[in-house]
């Protein structure tokens, strides 16, 4: 958050919560390691888009760091639906490797819901497969979607108590608003919170945001949220983002601060804690899959 904000909150950077997780996973992988498997998180790419180009190779080196063998497949943004659905199969028949990633978003003329189903539930490291959002839903054990998981962590991690508050999420998207209401509600220490989801079809959406105690911004519009919008002290979580060429527009303007007791800084809040969990997940499928879990 920069000075010029009139910032008064405290910040919840990300990146601390990711270091933490990610020594554990390293910890994991060489527990596996020493028992003769090398956990594999494999990745696939169709098209050229310059975004995703760039998270796979993040998340390459972040594989390697972490000593994850990280077998790639990268598909013509000409690929077909066969030809997705057959490294997709190819993956799923590989018992060498234990998490899977079809990276989003793929070409328009491709079914990416589609691929997702035909992806073995528990090499699903997104934690999005309908097999693992129907096991959130029932509190069963199975990776969970990676950016609710990742700010629930991030909560945890500074403090902020959840457990009996009013928790208010702005965004009812499959891949954060919702999945997020289920895990914050479940029965557990970090959780346990009342959660109300809002959304912005509804005319008088700040009405309910402005009594969260907890607020997390989830709808994928830039600068929705402003200071008039949130209550006085409440904690601020900006998980919803969208991206101008590569300039990073989030859903909470830089002014709430103000108005906030505490908040996601602007850059290197929820994004780095999505990645963390995307390797927990997989180190786990890992494990599990090889009986060491």
């Amino acid at each position: 958050m920069s000075s010029s904000s009139g910032s008064s909150a405290r910040l919840l950077p990300g990146a601390p919560v990711a270091e933490r997780v990610l020594s554990e996973v390293a910890a994991s992988v060489a527990r596996l390691r020493a028992a003769g498997v090398t956990p594999a998180l494999a990745t696939v790419l169709v098209g050229d888009d310059d975004a995703s180009r760039g998270y796979i190779r993040i998340k390459s080196r972040q594989a390697a760091a972490l000593g994850f063998a990280s077998p790639h497949v990268h598909l013509p943004a000409s690929a077909s639906q066969a030809d997705l659905r057959a490294v997709v199969a190819d993956f799923n028949a590989d018992s060498g490797v234990h998490g899977v990633l079809v990276q989003h978003p793929i070409p328009g003329h491709l079914d990416y819901d589609r691929a997702l189903a035909e992806l073995d539930p528990d090499k699903d490291v997104d934690g999005m497969h309908p097999v693992n959002m129907g096991r959130l839903a029932l509190g069963l054990p199975g990776p969970l979607p990676c950016t609710p998981a990742g700010i629930e962590a991030l909560l945890a991690f500074h403090g902020v108590p959840v457990s009996g508050r009013e928790v208010v999420v702005l965004g009812r998207g499959a891949t954060l608003g919702r999945p997020l209401a289920m895990l914050l509600g479940q029965k557990r220490p970090t959780a346990n919170a009342a959660v109300t989801v809002v959304h912005t079809g509804v005319a008088d959406w700040p009405r309910y945001t402005r009594r969260a105690e907890i607020l997390v911004a989830a709808a994928g519009v830039p600068g929705i949220v402003r200071p008039e919008h949130v209550r006085a002290g409440a904690v601020v979580v900006g998980g919803g983002v969208r991206y101008a060429g590569r300039r990073l527009l989030p859903d909470v303007a830089e002014e709430c601060a103000r108005v906030a007791g505490a908040i996601t800084p602007r850059v290197g809040g929820v994004g780095p804690t999505t990645v963390a969990m995307l390797f927990r997940n997989a180190v786990e499928a890992a494990g599990r899959q090889c009986g060491l879990g």
